[in-house]
């Protein structure tokens, strides 16, 4: 995800990192390029006039744009859904680690229990980027724990059942009543749930009939659109082909790259920085010092 201050609205014409130019490019000069032929052929294909105007175009553009309305609102759905089950996890996160540090008896090591909350929200990130299971581990749990997550298919419930083992050992040494234990065990539970809501999310995409029909509609309709411009605006033709076509071509590549809102594209979810937060949020909570926090990319002109 790309994490930056607005640039100015000049500079913000010419930013290409994050438009999607670089995934549409080919597309739009294949356009352009159909566009300048057709021109130069006078709306002719193989000695046959192509009688096309403006007017199916603006019926079709607008159904075009309604049916991209609904694929680029079911994948917004997807990544704020896939947003606020992080949110979710940054704040039980923070609950739980303030009831261990709080609720239990004074001189109790808390610690393990923490870095654990931290390797759960570690362990899912890698789980939905398909990352090593262990990534960015070290540190954070015990080494039993560890060699229990080498060929583990879920690693981040593994962590769960281990957090809820560590409260099983507080409650039978008497350092955490039952009932706070029960309460703290609810905690573990809305984790649980963040992590299926997530899993629904990556194992779960939109049905794929539904971007074969928009994808070739979409091409169609380009393809088409200088047959109906040029006997109207002549020469004018490449660039409004070009505009329109940007659009669309847009928008599809848009609404593909977030639809799966855990990958690592300019428009994905910023998974790094929201472990980084529950990382450094939590360390502070423990009294240390908890490592530089990741910085917005100011670089915005021309990248």
């Amino acid at each position: 995800m790309i994490v930056r201050p607005r640039p100015h609205w000049i500079r913000l014409l010419f930013v290409r990192r994050g438009s999607l130019i670089h995934r549409i490019f080919w597309q739009q000069l294949f356009v352009f390029v159909l566009a300048c032929a057709v021109v130069i052929a006078h709306g002719q294909l193989f000695d046959w006039k192509v009688t096309l105007n403006a007017a199916p175009f603006s019926l079709m553009g607008v159904a075009l744009a309604i049916f991209l309305g609904f694929r680029i609102n079911a994948s917004y759905d997807r990544y704020w859904e896939a947003r606020k089950l992080w949110g979710a996890v940054l704040v039980v996160a923070r609950n739980l680690a303030r009831q261990a540090l709080t609720l239990l008896d004074q001189g109790r090591e808390v610690r393990p229990f923490v870095l654990g909350l931290i390797a759960f929200a570690t362990a899912m990130r890698n789980q939905l980027r398909g990352r090593p299971r262990d990534a960015d581990l070290n540190g954070l749990l015990p080494q039993s724990v560890l060699v229990r997550l080498a060929n583990a298919r879920s690693a981040p419930m593994l962590i769960l059942l281990w957090l809820g083992e560590w409260l099983r050992e507080q409650r039978h040494a008497g350092a955490l009543s039952p009932m706070l234990a029960q309460h703290m065990e609810q905690g573990l539970d809305e984790l649980s749930a963040a992590l299926g809501g997530c899993e629904r999310i990556a194992n779960t995409p939109l049905p794929f009939t539904y971007s074969v029909i928009l994808h070739r509609s979409v091409y169609l309709y380009c393809m088409l659109l200088p047959f109906g411009l040029v006997d109207s605006i002549g020469w004018m033709t490449p660039l409004i082909v070009a505009f329109v076509s940007y659009t669309f071509f847009a928008l599809e590549a848009l609404s593909d790259e977030i639809e799966d809102p855990f990958g690592t594209m300019p428009n994905d979810l910023a998974l790094d920085a929201i472990v980084a937060g529950i990382d450094a949020s939590l360390r502070e909570m423990l009294g240390e010092v908890p490592p530089p926090a990741p910085k917005p990319d100011g670089s915005f002109f021309l990248t």
